[in-house]
């Protein structure tokens, strides 16, 4: 049981090796998406934004790391 265990969490740490990481960039995915279907923003400034947005995400994750 405990080899399964151990086989199942390095699975998921392939995908998901830092979780603020990927919770932030789903939330920043999800809030774009919706701005940009529900209120009407342009897809392009959407696009510059989701670009912005991931690079702070990832620039704080690094900070973060290095510390």
């Amino acid at each position: 049981m405990t080899v399964l265990r151990i086989i199942l969490s390095e699975l998921i740490g392939m995908f998901i090796d830092d979780g603020s990481l990927a919770t932030l960039s789903l939330i920043l995915i999800l809030a774009i998406a919706g701005a940009v279907e529900f209120l009407a923003m342009p897809p392009l400034a959407g696009a510059f934004l989701l670009l912005l947005g991931c690079l702070a995400i990832l620039l704080h994750s690094v900070r973060r790391a290095a510390k």
